[in-house]
């Protein structure tokens, strides 16, 4: 399955996409960048939600809701590795690994998508892998593109018959609000 392949119900939603921040040398993995241009902002297979970069008072966009949420994620693990419960690392994951994943989507039911930040490939892409609300780590592919089989996998009976991303409308940040500002900042 092919990012460019991907059929979208309608127009895009890209107006509140920071372009320039996704063109930004080196700051996103080709992949992602490729799926922001082609799918802008909306649901995926009926469950995933892609955090693209947006312009300033727009929310659910990266860095801020994806920094927020990485941080979220790395001391919900942590807490889980000061009780020893190694289980929620496997089938696939190390303590180690935890230190360097990056939430850049989330699913409509508590799971993140992750990069692994630690390692860039020759292509600049990072790993993909997802979380099941901090009780797993599994790894779905060495970038976006490759990981897509698998989301449309774990997507199951969610996913829409005839089109693979549904766009949302752009969400404005709540003013005034610690999670409406930080999120119009990225």
């Amino acid at each position: 399955m092919r990012i460019a392949d991907l059929r979208i119900d309608g127009t895009p939603t890209r107006a509140h996409v920071d372009a320039a921040a996704l063109e930004q040398p080196g700051a996103y993995p080709p992949s992602y960048r490729a799926f922001v241009a082609h799918a802008g902002w909306g649901r995926l297979f009926g469950l995933w939600l892609v955090l693209p970069p947006v312009l300033p008072g727009h929310a659910d966009g990266l860095p801020a809701t994806g920094d927020a949420l990485t941080a979220f994620v790395r001391a919900d693990y942590a807490d889980s590795r000061a009780d020893d419960f190694d289980w929620v690392i496997e089938p696939d994951g190390s303590w180690d690994l935890v230190e360097h994943l990056v939430v850049f989507g989330i699913s409509e039911n508590g799971h993140h998508l992750l990069w692994d930040t630690s390692r860039r490939d020759a292509a600049g892409e990072f790993a993909v892998w997802v979380s099941d609300r901090g009780q797993s780590l599994r790894r779905l592919g060495d970038d976006l593109e490759a990981a897509l089989p698998l989301l449309s996998e774990l997507a199951g009976p969610l996913a829409p018959a005839g089109h693979d991303v549904s766009p949302l409308p752009a969400t404005r940040a709540a003013s005034g609000s610690a999670a409406g500002a930080g999120h119009g900042e990225g």
